[in-house]
């Protein structure tokens, strides 16, 4: 069946449908994952979002019962080169077109994934429709108006996060507050394999909850769409901030630095791979990291409480701060990969390591927090 990809600027590129059938929208787009379509594809941080996979083949390794980053698919779609139907590994369990129409997302093949990406880096993202509904200059301006008139939810972060409080690892020696914005598995399971014991609260979570179960750290997770949004989230975290050490990845990361005064702002395609330079400035060691996200945080915004940790080597944007007086310390990309390289798993080894050196330490005083 004929699928159709139309984007804000006007194009319309025609395809070949594969999972659900129907009509969706959201920001287009790009991951430069050459593997890991199955970790992508349920990262909740792509919520509202239709990706396109740069890689050309996707699918050949089928979907397995191990690799799933929450219980489903949250994109809005998935565009590729070549999908792959006869998928061959000894863990599939089903070929990725049965699985996209298990969970209606659409999918469209056979679109030039590389004019695609060149459009998105030259103009930037921008919103797009997918449909396999049959388009063409009869019906195409009201397509057009359907994606003029879209607006993403400004809610996502709760649609995303778990709606109840649960616990995981009970015979840990850290007892860890996660907040879920969109966790993904891969960052709870780091976590657990560490040692710690781990409460995970829905993004809607009150400070006050958090100070009363006495925890020794607390961790904020990634999360789709544009931290400015989160104004809840955003109130909560400053009435913890200096109460207990927060560590943070991502949408977190992005929260945290709103906290301490800081600002973010839109990129104009994201980072969306798994082969991203990023440089620790304290030791100037090098690593390569996964990453997921369109947002950064402004360097100079920056206020002096904060230190910076790293930056992205290839366009130098801020990648990590800390704050040692608030006991502060977060990264934007993700140390637990899936999919990726591990070169920035020690920096869970090094979180945790401080989660128990603060599991010792007394709490702030609020005149010490109000004079920082």
């Amino acid at each position: 069946m004929t699928a159709t990809l139309i984007l804000e600027d006007g194009t319309v590129l025609k395809g070949k449908s594969f999972g659900a059938q129907g009509t969706s929208m959201g920001e287009i787009v790009f991951n430069t994952s050459m593997v890991g379509y199955q970790e992508i594809l349920t990262d909740p941080s792509y919520a509202n979002q239709i990706i396109i996979m740069t890689y050309p083949e996707i699918g050949n390794y089928g979907i397995n019962d191990d690799d799933f980053e929450s219980e489903k698919p949250r994109c809005r779609g998935f565009i590729v080169k070549n999908s792959c139907e006869n998928d061959s590994h000894y863990k599939s369990r089903q070929n990725i077109s049965n699985y996209l129409k298990k969970h209606n997302i659409i999918g469209i093949e056979g679109i030039d994934t590389r004019f695609l990406t060149k459009k998105i880096r030259e103009k930037g993202v921008m919103n797009c429709l997918i449909t396999t509904e049959y388009v063409d200059d009869g019906n195409l301006s009201e397509k057009m108006g359907m994606l003029n008139s879209y607006e993403p939810n400004r809610d996502i972060v709760l649609e995303v996060s778990n709606r109840e409080t649960y616990e995981v690892n009970q015979s840990g020696g850290v007892n860890l507050a996660l907040i879920d914005y969109g966790c993904k598995t891969g960052i709870i399971n780091s976590l657990i394999k560490r040692g710690c014991k781990i409460t995970v609260f829905p993004a809607s979570v009150d400070s006050e909850t958090i100070l009363r179960g006495n925890f020794d750290s607390m961790f904020l997770s990634n999360g789709p769409g544009d931290p400015a949004d989160c104004a809840a989230e955003i109130k909560t975290l400053e009435n913890l901030v200096g109460k207990v050490p927060i560590f943070g990845i991502c949408l977190g990361y992005q929260l945290l630095s709103i906290v301490l005064g800081a600002k973010t702002y839109k990129l104009k395609y994201g980072h969306r791979g798994a082969n991203h330079p990023v440089i620790n400035l304290h030791t100037k060691q090098v690593m390569m990291t996964s990453q997921n996200h369109g947002y950064a945080v402004d360097a100079d915004s920056l206020t002096k409480i904060m230190d910076v940790t790293y930056k992205n080597l290839n366009d130098d944007t801020l990648e990590g701060f800390k704050s040692d007086s608030l006991k502060i310390e977060a990264v934007q990309f993700h140390p637990e990969a899936n999919p990726g390289p591990v070169d920035a798993a020690l920096i869970f080894d090094d979180w945790v390591k401080k989660m128990y050196e603060y599991k010792k330490a007394p709490v702030r005083k609020a005149e010490e927090i109000a004079s920082l």
